[in-house]
């Protein structure tokens, strides 16, 4: 794994560096070869937290977590901690459907366990875009969208229905369930 370490408010040790660089590589164990991926993480101070984002994009998965804690090394330790939850849910739920080799069920090994805002009123002048994101949108059905949103951190991901084509949105409803949005 190559790693891009940087530091917002905050100077990057050698040693949280190491720490970091120590954390991170025992992720490698879940996955059958080492992935060959960047590791991009972000720390930042925010008054008085210490907040840690780190974000794996592979290549038919992205694992990304982030934590805020009064301890830095402490942050790491819980990112690290949601990132193999992520590993690990993401091998038990998606990847017992996919039966092919190239999938993604053979990228982790078989001896993982199972996994026992508020609103602010915007007013008229605040309605302008402020940043534009562009993607391709992977054919994938409905449960593994939900998976995928999860493991973002997001309250909604767009994908591409793979049963009918269509473009549709999942979304987290604020009673914790889930909803669809298709088009007609």
């Amino acid at each position: 794994m190559n790693f891009n370490i940087r530091g917002e408010n905050l100077e990057i040790t050698p040693a949280l560096k190491d720490y970091v660089e120590k954390k991170v590589g025992k992720l490698e164990r879940y996955f059958d070869t080492t992935p060959s991926s960047d590791v991009h993480v972000k720390m930042s101070v925010v008054n008085t937290d210490q907040k840690v984002e780190i974000t794996i994009p592979m290549p038919k998965l992205l694992l990304r977590a982030e934590e805020k804690n009064p301890d830095m090394y402490a942050a790491v330790d819980l990112v690290i901690e949601k990132l193999e939850r992520q590993i690990r849910k993401h091998k038990t739920k998606v990847n017992r459907k996919f039966r092919t080799d190239d999938s993604l069920k053979y990228m982790f090994k078989n001896e993982l366990e199972p996994l026992a805002e508020e609103e602010i009123p915007l007013e008229e002048d605040d309605l302008e875009v402020v940043r534009t994101k562009r993607f391709d949108l992977k054919p994938m059905d409905t449960e593994e969208a939900i998976l995928q949103m999860d493991m973002l951190g997001h309250s909604f991901f767009v994908f591409s229905n793979s049963i009918n084509g269509d473009t549709n949105v999942v979304y987290r409803r604020r009673d914790g369930r889930y909803g669809l949005i298709e088009p007609e």
